[in-house]
Protein backbone atom coordinates (compact mmCIF):
# COMPACT_ATOMS: atom_id res chain seq x y z
CA UNK A 1 0.00 0.00 0.00
CA UNK A 2 1.25 3.40 -1.15
CA UNK A 3 1.48 5.92 1.72
CA UNK A 4 0.75 9.33 0.74
CA UNK A 5 3.98 11.09 1.51
CA UNK A 6 5.71 8.45 -1.30
CA UNK A 7 5.40 9.68 -4.68
CA UNK A 8 5.70 6.97 -7.28
CA UNK A 9 9.24 6.58 -8.16
CA UNK A 10 10.02 6.41 -3.97
CA UNK A 11 10.00 2.28 -5.25
CA UNK A 12 12.63 2.34 -7.65
CA UNK A 13 14.49 4.70 -5.84
CA UNK A 14 14.72 2.48 -2.81
CA UNK A 15 15.34 -0.68 -5.21
CA UNK A 16 18.35 1.58 -6.76
CA UNK A 17 19.96 2.18 -3.58
CA UNK A 18 19.80 -1.40 -2.30
CA UNK A 19 21.57 -2.41 -5.43
CA UNK A 20 24.05 0.31 -4.21
CA UNK A 21 24.46 -0.64 -0.88
CA UNK A 22 24.41 -4.30 -0.81
CA UNK A 23 24.43 -5.42 -4.58
CA UNK A 24 20.50 -6.58 -4.35
CA UNK A 25 19.77 -9.20 -7.03
CA UNK A 26 16.55 -8.90 -5.87
CA UNK A 27 15.88 -5.30 -6.72
CA UNK A 28 18.23 -5.13 -9.53
CA UNK A 29 15.51 -8.51 -11.28
CA UNK A 30 12.57 -5.90 -10.24
CA UNK A 31 14.19 -2.66 -11.82
CA UNK A 32 15.28 -4.87 -15.04
CA UNK A 33 11.70 -6.58 -15.82
CA UNK A 34 10.10 -3.19 -15.49
CA UNK A 35 12.79 -0.90 -17.32
CA UNK A 36 14.34 -3.53 -20.01
CA UNK A 37 11.20 -3.56 -22.07
CA UNK A 38 11.16 0.12 -21.91
CA UNK A 39 14.87 0.51 -22.61
CA UNK A 40 14.15 -1.85 -25.23
CA UNK A 41 10.92 -0.03 -27.26
CA UNK A 42 13.29 3.56 -26.90
CA UNK A 43 16.25 1.50 -28.64
CA UNK A 44 13.72 0.24 -31.18
CA UNK A 45 12.41 4.05 -31.82
CA UNK A 46 15.68 5.14 -33.35
CA UNK A 47 14.60 5.42 -36.79
CA UNK A 48 17.60 4.83 -38.81
CA UNK A 49 19.81 2.48 -40.56
CA UNK A 50 21.36 1.33 -37.43
CA UNK A 51 18.20 0.18 -35.48
CA UNK A 52 17.73 -3.44 -35.02
CA UNK A 53 16.24 -5.93 -32.44
CA UNK A 54 19.97 -6.86 -31.64
CA UNK A 55 21.05 -3.03 -31.49
CA UNK A 56 18.22 -2.43 -28.86
CA UNK A 57 18.87 -5.96 -26.79
CA UNK A 58 22.62 -4.22 -26.84
CA UNK A 59 21.38 -1.42 -25.55
CA UNK A 60 19.03 -2.86 -22.72
CA UNK A 61 22.31 -5.06 -21.54
CA UNK A 62 24.60 -1.71 -21.59
CA UNK A 63 21.81 0.52 -19.83
CA UNK A 64 21.26 -2.55 -16.96
CA UNK A 65 25.17 -2.93 -16.66
CA UNK A 66 25.63 0.88 -15.98
CA UNK A 67 22.59 0.98 -13.41
CA UNK A 68 24.32 -2.23 -11.37
CA UNK A 69 28.01 -0.41 -11.37
CA UNK A 70 27.01 3.75 -11.37
CA UNK A 71 23.76 2.73 -8.84
CA UNK A 72 25.82 4.86 -5.83
CA UNK A 73 25.82 7.67 -8.01
CA UNK A 74 22.17 7.60 -8.34
CA UNK A 75 20.60 10.95 -6.08
CA UNK A 76 16.62 11.16 -5.73
CA UNK A 77 17.25 14.36 -4.44
CA UNK A 78 18.29 15.31 -8.52
CA UNK A 79 16.55 13.15 -10.80
CA UNK A 80 13.05 10.58 -10.64
CA UNK A 81 14.62 7.24 -11.13
CA UNK A 82 12.76 6.64 -14.67
CA UNK A 83 14.98 9.83 -15.54
CA UNK A 84 18.36 8.80 -14.24
CA UNK A 85 17.65 5.23 -16.30
CA UNK A 86 16.80 6.81 -19.56
CA UNK A 87 19.34 9.45 -19.29
CA UNK A 88 21.75 6.72 -18.85
CA UNK A 89 19.98 4.67 -21.61
CA UNK A 90 20.22 8.47 -24.29
CA UNK A 91 24.13 8.79 -23.50
CA UNK A 92 24.55 4.61 -24.02
CA UNK A 93 22.68 4.98 -27.57
CA UNK A 94 24.76 8.27 -28.25
CA UNK A 95 28.35 6.07 -27.30
CA UNK A 96 27.00 3.11 -29.41
CA UNK A 97 26.49 5.66 -32.22
CA UNK A 98 29.61 7.51 -32.15
CA UNK A 99 31.46 4.17 -32.40
CA UNK A 100 29.97 3.50 -35.84
CA UNK A 101 30.76 6.85 -36.61
CA UNK A 102 34.23 6.09 -36.30
CA UNK A 103 34.16 3.23 -38.30
CA UNK A 104 33.07 5.40 -41.00
CA UNK A 105 29.18 4.97 -41.04
CA UNK A 106 27.30 7.72 -41.89
CA UNK A 107 24.91 9.23 -39.15
CA UNK A 108 22.29 12.05 -39.03
CA UNK A 109 20.73 14.03 -36.47
CA UNK A 110 17.95 11.93 -36.50
CA UNK A 111 19.78 8.97 -35.25
CA UNK A 112 20.68 10.76 -31.86
CA UNK A 113 17.15 12.34 -31.09
CA UNK A 114 14.94 10.64 -33.23
CA UNK A 115 11.76 13.05 -33.69
CA UNK A 116 8.83 10.64 -33.16
CA UNK A 117 9.80 10.07 -29.40
CA UNK A 118 7.22 10.74 -27.48
CA UNK A 119 8.05 10.58 -23.89
CA UNK A 120 5.75 10.45 -20.73
CA UNK A 121 3.97 13.50 -19.40
CA UNK A 122 5.78 13.61 -16.02
CA UNK A 123 9.40 13.03 -18.53
CA UNK A 124 8.15 16.26 -20.40
CA UNK A 125 7.66 18.34 -17.45
CA UNK A 126 10.90 16.94 -15.46
CA UNK A 127 12.77 17.77 -18.75
CA UNK A 128 11.05 21.03 -19.35
CA UNK A 129 11.99 22.27 -15.39
CA UNK A 130 15.70 21.17 -16.02
CA UNK A 131 16.42 22.17 -19.59
CA UNK A 132 14.84 25.74 -18.62
CA UNK A 133 17.04 25.71 -15.11
CA UNK A 134 19.93 24.72 -17.22
CA UNK A 135 19.43 27.18 -19.88
CA UNK A 136 19.37 30.09 -17.37
CA UNK A 137 22.47 28.73 -15.64
CA UNK A 138 24.44 28.38 -19.11
CA UNK A 139 23.25 32.12 -19.64
CA UNK A 140 25.30 33.34 -16.83
CA UNK A 141 29.02 31.24 -18.14
CA UNK A 142 31.30 33.18 -19.69
CA UNK A 143 31.31 32.99 -23.79
CA UNK A 144 34.21 31.12 -24.17
CA UNK A 145 32.63 28.39 -21.84
CA UNK A 146 29.33 28.10 -23.60
CA UNK A 147 30.71 27.68 -27.08
CA UNK A 148 33.18 24.47 -25.54
CA UNK A 149 29.74 23.31 -24.19
CA UNK A 150 27.99 23.60 -27.20
CA UNK A 151 30.79 21.91 -29.78
CA UNK A 152 31.18 18.91 -26.94
CA UNK A 153 27.85 18.24 -25.78
CA UNK A 154 25.64 19.26 -28.73
CA UNK A 155 27.60 18.81 -31.76
CA UNK A 156 29.48 15.64 -30.37
CA UNK A 157 32.89 16.89 -31.51
CA UNK A 158 35.62 15.56 -29.32
CA UNK A 159 37.80 17.91 -27.03
CA UNK A 160 41.01 17.59 -29.26
CA UNK A 161 38.66 17.98 -32.47
CA UNK A 162 37.70 21.57 -30.26
CA UNK A 163 41.08 22.46 -29.65
CA UNK A 164 41.73 22.07 -33.31
CA UNK A 165 38.40 24.01 -34.56
CA UNK A 166 39.23 26.86 -31.98
CA UNK A 167 43.23 27.23 -31.77
CA UNK A 168 43.20 26.91 -28.46
CA UNK A 169 45.42 24.22 -26.47
CA UNK A 170 43.77 21.10 -25.75
CA UNK A 171 44.56 21.61 -21.79
CA UNK A 172 42.62 25.24 -21.95
CA UNK A 173 39.52 22.91 -23.78
CA UNK A 174 39.68 20.63 -20.79
CA UNK A 175 39.96 23.16 -18.39
CA UNK A 176 36.98 25.65 -19.59
CA UNK A 177 34.67 22.79 -20.06
CA UNK A 178 35.34 21.29 -16.84
CA UNK A 179 34.75 25.36 -15.32
CA UNK A 180 31.31 25.15 -17.27
CA UNK A 181 30.47 21.90 -16.01
CA UNK A 182 31.26 22.82 -12.68
CA UNK A 183 29.44 25.99 -12.49
CA UNK A 184 26.34 23.71 -13.71
CA UNK A 185 26.44 21.34 -11.29
CA UNK A 186 26.47 23.57 -8.39
CA UNK A 187 23.81 25.94 -9.91
CA UNK A 188 21.58 22.78 -10.61
CA UNK A 189 22.22 21.83 -6.51
CA UNK A 190 21.44 25.19 -5.65
CA UNK A 191 17.76 25.46 -7.62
Amino acid sequence: MQQDNVTPGDDWAEKIQAIATSQDREAFTDLFKHFAPKIKAYGLALNSAYTSPEMADELVQDVMAKIWQKSKYFNREKAQPSTWIFAIARNCRIDYLRKLKRINSPLTTDDLWPWHEEPDLASLIDLERGSNAIETIINTLPAEQVSILREVYIEGKTHAEVATQTGLPLGTVKSRLRLAMEKLRSNMVAT
